[in-house]
């Protein structure tokens, strides 16, 4: 049972589910709007948890030939045979993906299920069907997953789009490309024996870094802006601190295009998003709003 248990999770992808829930909390929590009941974000968190779950068993479902082909992956569950793959599991994806649209539809609206189901469409076919064997650009199109999960909470409050959750959008958005190229550098051998086409096996080591570096600038200095736009002083110190650490180990890698340094920028980029999402939260709840 607890190996099950260990499949599901990982088949899933509950651990960057969480990261997407925690986003979609961050997006209503900072868009101003009448007081929403406590079981909303509870049901959000769900319905996100749950749409995100279908689109991550669906990736690994349909990669699974290029698991088999890097160390990372090949315990998932559907390349070791703990799983076998066939309609039953499309059909209980497919359920699964229902399941957390049609929650949010009936309890936090159309807007706001719209969004949770193109989070995962973005990630389940967007990028993983359409683009990430095809192009360069396939995770920065799929960087739209994240951002959709913050309208998504958004949404819950006041399904007109507004300033400080558009922001955050845009900062999940920015977000996404430098923290997986830095991912994709550290294991570009990998990649490149899969024939997928991120960033670093296509340009190279030391460009990739320095586009990174550039694109984690970008996404530091749209992150602070948030600032500016309602948010107070907790939020722009946790942007600073998580920013600054990012930019630096961006810089270093631009430097020295290095695996290690490409972990330390990877590392860098989980505290980043954290502190712009957790500082978002905690300046609405502290600040008064």
């Amino acid at each position: 049972m607890r190996t099950v248990i260990a499949d599901l999770y990982s088949l899933l992808k509950l651990r960057i589910g969480m990261a997407i829930a925690l986003s979609a909390l961050a997006g209503m929590a900072v868009t101003r709007g009448p007081a929403v009941p406590g079981w909303k974000p509870a049901l959000l968190a769900l319905a996100v948890l749950l749409a995100s779950g279908s689109a991550g068993a669906f990736n690994q479902y349909v990669e699974r030939d290029l698991d088999a082909r890097m160390p990372r992956t090949r315990q998932r569950p559907f390349v070791r045979g703990a799983f076998r793959p066939g309609p039953a599991w499309l059909g209980a994806i497919g359920l699964l993906l229902l399941t957390g649209v049609g929650l949010a539809y009936l309890g936090l609206g159309a807007v706001a299920a719209t969004h949770v189901f193109l989070g995962a469409f973005v990630y389940g076919v967007v990028y993983t069907v359409w683009l990430k064997r095809r192009t360069v650009l396939n995770i920065v199109i799929g960087g739209l997953s994240g951002s959709f999960a913050v309208l998504a909470g958004a949404a819950v409050v006041d399904p007109s789009p507004a300033t400080l959750p558009l922001l955050l959008a845009a900062v999940l958005f920015l977000w996404t490309p430098p923290h997986f190229w830095s991912l994709a550098l550290a294991m570009r051998e990998e990649y490149a024996a899969a024939s997928v086409p991120m960033l670093p096996v296509v340009v190279g080591d030391a460009p990739a870094a320095r586009i990174i570096l550039w694109h984690t600038l970008a996404l530091v200095a749209v992150s602070l802006l948030p600032a500016a736009f309602g948010l107070g002083w907790i939020y722009l110190a946790a942007a600073l601190v998580g920013g600054a650490l990012f930019a630096w180990r961006s810089l270093r890698l631009a430097q020295e295009p290095t695996t290690a340094r490409a972990w330390a920028a990877f590392h860098a980029s989980l505290i980043q998003l954290g502190c712009v999402l957790a500082g978002a939260m905690l300046d609405v709840w502290l600040g008064g709003w």
